[in-house]
């Protein structure tokens, strides 16, 4: 609940020096954007454009890497597991029986089977940053990439954010981080739409026409000095305010979000995941998150980051994957196809991902275990040379046996497709010491 109030007096232009607003089920973080920031976008308004954007799917928990993309058909039995491999679309690349939808777009995709750098966490921050938890903790910490984005491009669209998080919060808190703005400032934190419905979003008591000079009335927040707030907290309320006034005079964030706006026959396309199972304390099988995830890069966001099921099975490892590969098998298939036909894929980069693998060896509880020395993921769109797999890890799938790819080089190649040269750039901390988005670059075999 965004609530920004205090006393009621008056100007000449009727316009009340602490306006009351309230917006009820809707979360913004504190993230949005600067003053400078909005006044770009409005300039480059008349002119509409194409956009790049990144769907980073994290797959909360850790998902078995021989059980999606790497199956180890000659292991023994007790590595091996349950599951039998299936051709693709791609001559020579198989992965796991569960994905024949995927399996049939694998010319759209590329597979790496040699992620390493996992550092081990129960967490999303290495997904999100590609740096490990706690790093430049003293000035803020690092961003994540829709941080970033935010900071370096602003808003597509003044009324959408550029950076989304559409993680459902979980028991266990940090599956549900959808980023951290680190040392960039409150400013430029997710926006989260976590309200129980559009409804609940409302001005109260204040019409549009008394918000229509919004700059007039941000100003008159609060008049404190904000050159002197070095912990960008005053940054934060200003471009919090601003951005709830951007999203109550425009449909545009809100129809994106709205799902009986789609076509029907699309959102059956996508699935709802239902039923949830294997959820415990990690966030639910939704697809429906794909298909906003689609709907808001549209719109205008630049990252749009969201927790797709719970991964960390320790027990019935190979239930839980036909569970939830089939259900990311729909949603997913259904987003790169649902992309392509819009003309968009080669705009938006998809990655799909988790914080670690898991152990070669099923334990006794059918289970896999915790394991960092190597993982998986899968890209898609982005104008990336698809239809390959990078890397390769040794038969009983322990480490990498052949071009191990850094957690860190994935993230610099999702820059790299934003148009952001990790090799180059560099933003302030609030020390004023330069620092750089990625420690590795982008994968070449993916560039185009």
């Amino acid at each position: 609940m965004l609530s920004i109030h205090g006393q009621s007096s008056q100007f000449c232009d009727n316009i009340p020096r602490r306006s009351f607003l309230k917006i009820g089920g809707l979360s913004f973080g504190a993230g949005g954007l600067s003053l400078c920031d909005l006044f770009r976008a409005e300039a480059a308004s008349a002119q509409p454009q194409r956009h790049k954007s990144i769907i980073n799917i994290f797959l909360a928990g850790g998902p078995p890497h021989q059980d999606l993309w790497d199956l180890k058909t000659t292991a023994p039995s007790e590595i091996r597991g349950e599951f039998r491999p299936i051709d693709t679309a791609v001559p020579g690349i198989q992965i796991c029986e569960v994905f024949p939808q995927l399996a049939r777009l694998m010319d759209k995709c590329a597979i790496i089977r040699s992620v390493v750098g996992c550092h081990g966490g129960h967490d999303a921050v290495q997904c999100m940053s590609g740096y490990r938890p706690g790093e430049l903790q003293s000035v803020g910490g690092r961003p994540s990439i829709g941080s970033v984005a935010a900071k370096l491009f602003g808003p597509v669209d003044a009324s959408v954010p550029p950076f989304v998080g559409l993680a459902n919060r979980t028991s266990h808190v940090p599956w549900s981080v959808s980023g951290v703005p680190g040392f960039l400032g409150s400013a430029y934190s997710p926006f989260k739409p976590d309200g129980p419905g559009m409804k609940n979003m409302s001005l109260n008591g204040i019409t549009i026409e008394r918000l229509s000079d919004r700059r007039r009335l941000l100003s008159e927040i609060d008049s404190m000095r904000r050159d002197i707030d070095i912990t960008g907290v005053m940054t934060g309320m200003d471009a919090f305010g601003q951005r709830a006034l951007d999203v109550l005079t425009s449909s545009k964030l809100v129809d994106a979000l709205d799902l009986t706006k789609e076509d029907p026959k699309v959102v059956a396309r996508y699935g709802d995941g239902k039923p949830y199972q294997f959820q415990f304390d990690g966030a639910p099988t939704c697809n429906e998150q794909l298909l906003i995830a689609r709907r808001l890069v549209e719109a205008g966001a630049r990252v749009v980051s969201l927790s797709y099921g719970r991964w960390d099975s320790h027990s019935q490892n190979f239930d839980l994957v036909r569970d939830h590969g089939s259900k990311l098998d729909q949603c997913l298939s259904a987003l790169i196809e649902d992309l392509d036909s819009r003309g968009m894929l080669d705009d938006v980069s998809i990655v799909v991902w988790g914080e670690f693998g898991r152990t070669p060896k099923i334990n006794a509880q059918a289970g896999r275990d915790h394991w960092t020395e190597v993982s998986c993921a899968l890209l898609a769109g982005g104008g990336m040379k698809t239809g390959q797999v990078i890397g390769s890890t040794n038969r009983l799938g322990e480490v990498a046996a052949e071009r191990p790819v850094h957690m860190q080089e994935i993230v610099a190649t999702l820059y790299h497709n934003l148009g952001i040269d990790t090799s180059k750039i560099t933003l302030p901390d609030p020390t004023g010491r330069p620092q750089f988005l990625a420690d590795h670059l982008p994968i070449p075999e993916l560039l185009a």
